[in-house]
Parts: C-alpha cells; sequence; structure tokens
C-alpha cells in the first residue's frame, strides 16, 4: 500500500512520516522539490542525520546543485524505489509538500519529449534579453493551467514548460493524464493541517530556528565553493533572501522577514491547491498528537 502524507510547510509531516515508518517497518520518499539537492540541508528541512539513520529515505541529497530536475524526473525515480521497498516491506511512505510531485504520483505524467537544448539556448538568451516576465507571460497566454500549479515564478519549470510547448504544440499541462485526479485503491492520502495562525506561528519559529542553525553560514559557504547563485536549485525560499543579504542588497533582519512573508505565502498555495482533492483525508495536527495521527492512519489502513 502507499501512502502519501502531505500538508504545507511546518505542519508537522516528517515526524508522523518517521513514527509511520518504524510501525510499519518500511521506508520513506522525499516528495520535495528541493531536498534531493545536496548542500541545501538547512533551508529544506531535511531530516536530521538522526532520523535519517533511524528510517531509510529515498531522494534525499541525491543530485548536484547545477543538475535539473522536475516532477516527471521524480516520478520516474520514484516508481524504481517503491518497486524496490515493496519486495521487503507491505507499504511504502511519501511525505512532502511539492504539489506536482504530489499529484505525480496521484496521476501520472504521460510521456513527454526529452529537453531541446537549442529551444533552451534561445529561450534562456531571451530571459537575457527582455527578462523572465516576458516568458512567464508568453506561458500565461499557452498554459494558464500549468501556471497555477507553480509555485511562483520558476525559471525551470517556465523553460522547460516552454520547450515542450515548441516541440509538441502541446500546453505543458496536457501531458498530464486527463480526467478527474482519483488516487488508485492501493494508494491511501493523508494531509495535516493546522489553524492559519498557528501554522504561521510555527512558519516564524522554524525559519528563527534555520537562522540559528547556521543557515547564513550555509548559503555562503556554497557560494564560496564556486556554485552560481542563479542555479535553478537555489531559486528557493530561504536562499534567494540570503543572497541577497550576503549581495549586501538587504539586511539580515530584513532577509529574515522576507523569507518568513514568502513561506507564509508559499504555505497558503499550498493548501488552496490540496483542499481542492476531496480524496485527502485531513487531519488536524494542532488537535491531534503524532500518535493519534499514526492510529488514524493505521486505522484507515486496516
Amino acid at each position: 500500500m502507499r501512502i502519501i502524507i502531505l500538508g504545507p510547510t511546518a505542519a508537522g509531516k516528517t515526524e508522523l512520516s518517521l513514527q509511520l515508518a518504524e510501525e510499519l517497518d518500511t521506508s520513506i520518499i522525499s516528495a520535495d522539490s528541493r531536498q534531493c539537492y545536496k548542500h541545501i540541508d538547512i533551508g529544506t528541512a531535511k531530516p536530521s542525520a538522526q532520523e535519517l539513520e533511524s528510517v531509510p529515505h529515498y531522494n534525499i541529497s541525491l543530485l548536484e546543485l547545477e543538475e535539473d530536475d522536475n516532477a516527471m524526473s521524480f516520478q520516474q525515480r520514484a516508481k524504481e524505489w517503491e518497486e524496490k521497498i515493496l519486495k521487503k516491506s507491505q507499504h511504502v511512505i511519501y511525505v512532502g509538500g511539492s504539489t506536482l510531485h504530489i499529484q505525480s504520483l496521484i496521476q501520472p505524467f504521460n510521456e513527454m519529449p526529452e529537453a531541446d537544448e537549442e529551444n533552451i539556448a534561445k529561450l534562456e538568451e531571451r530571459i537575457e534579453e527582455e527578462g523572465l516576465e516576458s516568458l512567464y507571460e508568453m506561458l500565461k497566454e499557452i498554459d494558464p493551467e500549468y501556471l497555477k500549479k507553480m509555485d511562483g515564478m520558476n525559471r525551470q519549470r517556465i523553460i522547460r514548460a516552454l520547450d515542450v510547448w515548441m516541440q509538441t504544440g502541446k500546453p505543458f499541462s496536457s501531458f498530464h493524464q486527463r480526467g478527474e485526479i482519483q488516487p488508485d485503491e492501493n494508494t491511501l492520502v493523508f494531509g495535516l493541517m493546522r489553524p492559519r495562525k498557528k501554522l504561521y506561528d510555527r512558519i516564524n519559529r522554524r525559519v528563527d530556528q534555520m537562522i540559528e542553525q547556521g543557515l547564513v553560514d550555509e548559503v555562503r559557504s556554497i557560494l564560496d565553493s564556486g556554485h552560481s547563485k542563479d542555479l535553478q536549485s537555489l531559486n528557493t525560499v530561504g536562499y534567494q533572501e540570503i543572497i541577497k543579504y550576503l549581495d549586501g542588497e538587504w539586511t539580515l533582519e530584513k532577509a529574515i522577514e522576507k523569507i518568513k512573508t514568502s513561506t507564509r505565502r508559499y504555505a497558503k498555495r499550498q493548501m488552496t491547491w490540496y483542499k481542492r482533492w476531496d480524496f485527502v483525508h485531513w487531519m488536524d495536527a494542532d488537535e491531534m498528537s503524532v500518535e493519534e495521527m499514526k492510529e488514524e492512519v493505521l486505522n484507515r489502513l486496516n
């Protein structure tokens, strides 16, 4: 059985997934679009070294920062990992909040063309000349449905969607299977929610903890190692703001406040997206303990 645990950032998904994995003697696949990258640990809230040791995890610190990734690549990797896990266990657990990654598990992508380097070079050149906003507006005309699924103005996703359209004449969103989104009989989907004010308080505290844990030093180390600040993997809440601080554009106080604001907005978009799905079994993580939520999952599983 496939168990998916979704919800907004800072809702408490990691702790629940760890307890479930230990109870069911299985592994966890991270459905997060940034935890798959090496070096960006604090700002992506990766499981700790102790947690990774206690439960086998997949899709954590897998890719170099320069490597491109997308939801379809994740879907392909996840399929292989799931088959491997289910040979040893009855269940597999997915946990994350990246909307397209989660959706790819429930409504898989159809086959689409590989990236066309010539198209990508043309699109990159247009960004240099006119800015990313020009491609965003282009995609808005071509594929407004896909824009609704994106987390902000995502350079990599915009380029990929336009590349596919240039090759096929079809919008990127058309490569998702058509029809109503519904999980199959071997998939259970659970969502964690919290009252908005309490969720936002948790987000603010988490950002403060990231700063205390050394987020600034982590970003500085990445840049000092020669990685470009323009990498898609670093186009991420928490990293872009600290880069602006290190570049002298913002004070640290402003960068921290911007991280909190952007994270709260991201959490709101996540909930707006997931609440469209009537098959999610929602649990109030503010009213239920982790133990109670675990029992709820196990009861539905049985």
